[in-house]
């Protein structure tokens, strides 16, 4: 004799397979709707928000999510198979450019520690006239994708509207930003110590016996290129006794991240008499080396250069470039990690995780022709 369910009451069994249905088509029946109600009065959110969340669609907040997927297993419920393979999905990487070979690498780590994870990195990269970080942020949303890491972005400028941010998290999307922070955005920040980098130039030169060193990065309104300003000014007054005043208006230059950047920079600072110039990227420092060699100098007899980031292949320049060594393998990992505990229904606090770089001594510098004279 087959047990007739209580009245007003529906088995366990009928019930997993009618949420289930969410997975193919809206949910549209008066009894489904009746579960809907259900599950939005055990999670405290609208009928609404449990809809989405049935059918995986984005703009709910993880913590929301989980309370959702949470008052399915207390009622009984068995959750979509959408849902259950949500870990397979799409993850954003926005980059600001390619040229870089610091972006290709610090892509390529990311993509590979997402893959291992079971997500398919989507890379979306800016280009002149292209698409607006804005504009590939709407695409990757409207694709659903799981998270965005950010590289280099609008969050690291001091002049951009940070509200974006928090429009993006108000839609339920997490992120991560690499390089660059700013107190308005509540997200988890990756970045380099650029402070420490600038510190270790300074030293290593300053112990080769240069004392008009100078400093040639991007625009001024960037946080990675303040934060080396400051590196940079406090390591001169520690190592060579100048005034800041000095060193902000005789010895740091500022012009663009590419090789004509570098170059330019570079010939300004080489006119004002440094026989040693530090960039804020290799790019850059390979635009100093030309800026020396069109002078008639040679690198590093009468100028050394040193640049930042190890980017791949730059030991293999002429000749080997040193430079400071960013991170790239643990701050990509630790951005995908982190995005995943978002993910994952466990937002990290507001904070920036700081990783400390490394100086790669090769033939690109020596000693001050003055030290040599000396010798």
């Amino acid at each position: 004799m087959t047990q007739q369910p209580a009245a007003g009451r529906t088995p366990a069994r009928t019930r997993r397979r009618a949420v289930g249905q969410a997975d193919t088509r809206p949910v549209q029946s008066g009894a489904v709707t009746t579960r809907l109600a259900d599950i939005a009065a055990q999670a405290g959110v609208s009928e609404a928000t449990v809809s989405r969340v049935l059918n995986g669609k984005p703009g709910v907040a993880a913590t929301t999510r989980q309370s959702v997927l949470a008052a399915l297993d207390v009622l009984g419920y068995e959750r979509p198979v959408r849902l259950r393979q949500r870990s397979a999905g799409l993850v954003g990487l926005i980059t600001p450019e390619l040229e870089n070979p610091i972006f290709p690498a610090l892509a390529q780590v990311i993509g590979q520690a997402l893959t291992r994870q079971g997500y398919t990195p989507v890379l979306a990269t800016q280009t002149p006239g292209g698409s607006t970080e804005d504009e590939l942020t709407e695409m990757l949303v409207d694709r659903g994708v799981a998270g965005i890491i950010y590289v280099s972005g609008l969050h690291a400028d001091t002049n951009a509207d940070m509200q974006r941010y928090e429009q993006l998290r108000a839609q339920g999307v997490p992120f991560v930003l690499v390089d660059g922070f700013s107190p308005k955005v509540q997200a988890p920040f990756i970045s380099p110590d650029d402070r420490a980098a600038m510190a270790l130039a300074v030293t290593h030169l300053a112990s080769l016996g240069h004392t008009r060193i100078g400093l040639a990065l991007g625009p001024k309104r960037f946080v990675p290129v303040q934060r080396k300003i400051e590196g940079f000014v406090r390591t001169m007054q520690d190592q060579l006794g100048l005034p800041a005043d000095t060193i902000e208006s005789e010895l740091v230059q500022h012009s663009l991240y590419t090789l004509e950047g570098g170059q330019a920079a570079a010939t300004a600072l080489i006119d004002r008499d440094c026989t040693a110039v530090v960039c804020a990227s290799d790019m850059m420092a390979l635009g100093a080396i030309r800026a020396a060699r069109q002078r008639g100098l040679d690198v590093p007899r009468d100028v050394s250069v040193v640049g930042f980031d190890d980017s791949p292949l730059i030991a293999f320049t002429d000749p080997p470039l040193t430079t400071i060594r960013k991170p790239v393998p643990a701050m990509g990992q630790a951005a995908v990690r982190t995005l995943l505990e978002e993910i994952g229904g466990t937002p990290a606090p507001h904070s920036e995780f700081v990783f400390m770089p490394e100086l790669v001594v090769r033939g690109s510098t020596a000693s001050a022709p003055g030290e040599r004279a000396r010798s």
